[in-house]
């Protein structure tokens, strides 16, 4: 790693890079970009990438054998606490070397943070490539500022994928690709809305750069833009979607999107995709019409809503759509409101917590709506004016059953049954989340089949043999084990091959594709039930024929 001085000497300058993703299955895009600008200017840098929960005498063990001269840690909300303190522990170990902050966690506060902090040597506010140029060049001679403005990285709009095509495989399975960057809203919420303008990559160049993920020697599940609002321009929008549609391209992509700037055209071109080639992130927050206002949301709901359904009963996207509590001027009931409009028109529906971020205008205005939240990162909302700590714990726990029961899909037979019932999506998961409190385990804690017994023992309407059938169909097609005692129905795997002979050629006629190892034969009840665990699928036998469940 060499970079040249001013009189043309190489000079040696040793620069390790430190990424804390927040799961394993998550790759890191700003040390790959700050690591390519090092190497166009003749400098380069080790990355190091692990998660939260990797072992910290592991990660700190790793760092010191690296005995770089320049640390860089890229700080977000949900690893702030953990870099701090490996880089403590660093500095003491090698108190020769620079430590360097940056990354959005620690761009808004920076003065109160090297006053606490006395081992951050540096710390760069806004984007990081350019900055560490100034960094490498200066090792050694020239002392630069505490706080550092990284300002703008004029070269962002030629730089490409940031993933190498060498062979090293990333720690995780999902691949970030950044095609904007900057967002035309100002959500009083979001770091986002703190940024001056937005620069984008041509359409042109942003398929080149797409193409580079196909010949990438390691599997690439996702291809994840980090764009805050990717069709912001409708035509480039466009132009992306059309290229993407040629089948060169053969990643999954996923987008966030405002669904208000779909036009016709949009939609027909999304509706045109392949089955599972691209998903979509939607913000939707609130429905709430004077929380909009409040955060500066001008929103058609009616026709936001009407787009996600629309966009929804195409079938061949995953649509995530997202609502945030403790906003303000929001209660339970406005919220319950918010949840039961958005519910069904999506596949999966995200209830975050507003967290209060460092520069954003809810932190500096959080006493005007009487917010109280956590001074330890993330930074959660605890409570406001409109909604209780009581409450915003009873979220949690309808957040808690979403993901376990909704949005994993895994119940989807026994939660479509159960929804149909009632007239509040919401107010039924309130009611579910209560009964739940009752047990001495929380759910996060209960195994998969202790789940489904609970599923049927909180939610269950007397002798429910519906929700019981339901129930043991959605176990046999999602878990490789013979489903629990549920509502007293006696299940018996039938070893008979005669009878799956009949089931494959039933199949084969119908053009059902199947796969034939994995078709097990259970008598559930009175009844003979075909389940075909790979593609999650249960078949009835009724008069001799076959009926899909």
């Amino acid at each position: 790693m060499f970079g040249t001085d001013s009189i043309g000497v190489k000079q040696l300058v040793k620069i390790a890079l430190l990424a804390l993703n927040s799961s394993y299955i998550h790759t890191n895009l700003a040390v790959r970009s700050i690591r390519d600008s090092l190497t166009s200017a003749g400098y380069g840098a080790d990355i190091f990438e692990y998660n939260i929960k990797d072992r910290r005498g592991a990660i700190l063990s790793a760092l010191y054998r690296e005995a770089a001269d320049i640390y860089g840690f890229s700080s977000y909300i949900w690893n702030i606490s953990q870099m701090l303190s490996i880089a403590d522990d660093l500095k003491k170990l090698r108190p020769e070397s620079t430590i360097v902050f940056g990354g959005p966690e620690v761009s808004y506060n920076a003065e109160e943070l090297l006053a606490k902090h006395s081992f951050i040597d540096h710390i760069i506010t806004g984007e990081g490539e350019y900055a560490f140029i100034r960094l490498a060049e200066s090792a050694g001679k020239s002392k630069l500022p505490p706080v550092i403005d990284g300002g703008m990285c004029g070269s962002f709009e030629s730089s490409g994928i940031h993933y190498d095509a060498d062979g090293h495989r990333p720690a995780g399975r999902i691949l970030y690709y950044e095609s904007s960057r900057g967002c035309p809203y100002k959500c009083a919420y979001c770091l986002s809305s703190l940024t001056q303008r937005i620069r984008a990559k041509p359409a042109e160049k942003t398929l080149r750069d797409l193409l580079k993920f196909e010949s990438l020697p390691y599997e690439v599940n996702i291809v994840k833009f980090v764009d805050r609002t990717f069709n912001f321009n409708r035509m480039r929008a466009k132009e992306i979607w059309r290229g993407l549609l040629s089948p060169e391209y053969t990643k999954r992509y996923h987008f966030e999107i405002c669904a208000e700037l779909l036009d016709e055209e949009s939609f027909e071109l999304l509706a045109s995709f392949p089955r599972g080639k691209i998903q979509l992130e939607i913000g939707v927050q609130s429905t709430n019409s004077e929380t909009l206002r409040r955060i500066h949301r001008s929103l058609d709901t009616e026709g936001l809503l009407g787009a996600i359904s629309r966009l929804h009963s195409f079938g061949n996207m995953r649509i995530h759509a997202d609502l945030i509590a403790g906003l303000p001027g929001e209660d339970l009931n406005s919220f319950a409101r918010s949840f039961d409009s958005l519910y069904g028109r999506c596949d999966i529906l995200q209830l975050g917590f507003l967290k209060l971020l460092h520069g954003t205008e809810l932190r500096r205005d959080a006493e005007a709506f009487g917010c109280v939240y956590s001074n330890e990162p993330p930074y959660t909302v605890l409570a406001t004016d409109c909604l209780s700590f009581d409450e915003l714990e009873l979220l949690h726990q309808v957040d808690d059953l979403l993901e376990r029961y909704v949005n994993s899909h895994v119940f989807s037979r026994s939660v479509e049954l159960v929804m149909s019932r009632v007239d509040s999506p919401f107010a039924l998961l309130a009611e579910f989340a209560e009964k739940s409190a009752e047990y001495e385990l929380p759910l996060r804690q209960i195994s998969q089949t202790d789940a489904f017994k609970r599923f049927y023992k909180c939610l269950h309407d007397g002798e429910d043999v519906e929700l019981a059938m339901r129930l043991i169909l959605d176990f046999l097609t999602s878990q490789n084990a013979s489903p629990p005692s549920i509502g007293g129905l006696d299940c018996l795997r039938l070893s008979d091959n005669d009878k799956k002979h009949a089931f494959f050629d039933w199949c084969a006629g119908m053009n059902i594709d199947i796969f034939a190892p994995s078709v097990e034969v259970w008598q559930v009840g009175g009844s003979e039930y075909y389940i075909d665990r790979r593609n999650h699928s249960a078949y009835e036998k009724t008069n001799n024929t076959f009926v899909k469940n």
